[in-house]
């Protein structure tokens, strides 16, 4: 577990415009698989949303480190989604979190 202290772990709690949830689900779903299937240092996105709140979403990312962060901010579609996505976002909360442990299966 020690590569793990390098990563860099981010909660972001995202409230979005109803009326907008679908719009805002495509270009968060474009956005995550791209980001996983070209920069190496993306390693992880969970983005689950609210059963009694759908447009109350919370994206938990993990990055390889703080320079694959910065990265991924600079990267094109990142930029294209919170371009497309500013007008849907009506609040955000962004967190730095530290792991302070993790289990899971194996293949998971």
């Amino acid at each position: 577990m020690a590569q793990e202290k390098t990563h860099l772990y981010r909660i972001a709690k995202i409230q979005v415009d109803p009326s907008q949830l679908t719009q805002y689900n495509t270009a968060l779903k474009e956005q995550m698989t791209t980001a996983i299937r070209i920069e190496p240092g993306v390693l992880s996105y969970y983005a689950v949303a609210d059963k009694k709140e759908p447009s109350h979403i919370t994206i938990f990312e993990i990055y390889a480190d703080s320079t694959a962060y910065k990265a991924h901010l600079q990267a094109q579609h990142f930029k294209k989604y919170k371009e497309t996505v500013q007008h849907m976002v009506t609040a955000l909360e962004v967190m730095d979190v530290d792991l302070i442990g993790s289990a899971k299966k194996p293949g998971m």
